[in-house]
């Protein structure tokens, strides 16, 4: 077996394993919700979490880097980007019980690399990247996912203020975190990610040669505008005291923004422009 080959079958294994782990995860956190089961559960939850994050992560060293370039398109960024959050879902679920946000993603993260993976060899590599625009790409990244996963996080606390409406069973309140916690992550991810979304929107004025191209205008203006609702819930929250259903419908409105700031772009420049 040569170098190559052994590269092949360490990809080949990486990427199946990871989708297998991120199943395994779903059947584990949707028995867990199920069966109110409590630590020895989300012990096992965790530790499958755990080894699906490490795999995709493996695999992704396939699906970014080719021989002559990195890939940058829809699937691979998909991919990555559902790591990411996969990732920080990860360190964040352990301090909290967050069950259901792992139920969310693990489906979605086994989709993507499933996508990813079977796009290998289709997609051309970009085979110059300057530094700059590396760490505008970074950024852009790891904004997109921590705000993929705070809205993730206000979808849960949508839910959350529903069944304490509706009244709930007792049982099913215990499986709750405190709403204030949950409230409190939503806002922190926010932030977080907004100020990353900052970052990018300034090393992309620094180092991308024209943001407001034709390639690139409706991504732009896209990201500003996501940029600012964001900045508005987090002021309204900061002087309003903005929260519950208010900061649910504006989370999901400035993601909606920068969903299709990111994809949209990308799925017109890549599907509908190029004829494909």
């Amino acid at each position: 077996m040569n170098q190559q080959d052994g590269f092949t079958l360490m990809a080949a294994f990486a990427h199946w394993m990871a989708i297998a782990l991120y199943i395994a995860t779903t059947v584990v956190a949707a028995a867990t919700l199920s069966r109110q089961s409590q630590s020895r559960r989300h012990t096992l939850l965790l530790g499958l979490f755990a080894g699906a994050v490490v795999a995709h992560a493996i695999s992704l060293k396939f699906t970014l880097l080719a021989d002559n370039g990195f890939r940058f398109d829809l699937l691979a960024m998909l991919s990555l980007i559902t790591w990411s959050v996969a990732l920080l879902l990860l360190c964040l679920s352990l301090r909290h019980q967050l069950t259901l946000l792992i139920l969310a993603i693990a489906p979605l993260a086994a989709l993507s690399e499933l996508a990813a993976v079977h796009a290998w060899g289709t997609a051309i590599p970009r085979s110059q990247i300057s530094p700059g625009i590396a760490a505008h790409a970074l950024l852009s990244i790891s904004a997109y996912a921590l705000l993929t996963l705070a809205t993730l996080q206000a979808i849960y606390l949508y839910w959350l203020n529903q069944q304490l409406h509706n009244h709930r069973p007792a049982g099913m309140s215990r499986m709750l975190p405190p709403l204030q916690t949950m409230e409190s992550l939503l806002f922190g991810l926010i932030a977080f990610g907004q100020l990353l979304l900052t970052a990018s929107l300034i090393t992309g004025a620094l180092f991308v040669d024209d943001l407001f191209a034709q390639h690139l205008v409706h991504k732009t203006a896209l990201s500003i505008f996501a940029w600012i609702l964001y900045s508005i819930l987090l002021w309204g929250h900061w002087k309003n005291g903005w929260r519950g259903n208010t900061a649910v419908r504006w989370t999901l409105s400035a993601f909606a923004v920068l969903l299709l700031a990111f994809f949209g772009s990308k799925l017109a420049l890549e599907v509908i422009f190029s004829g494909g």
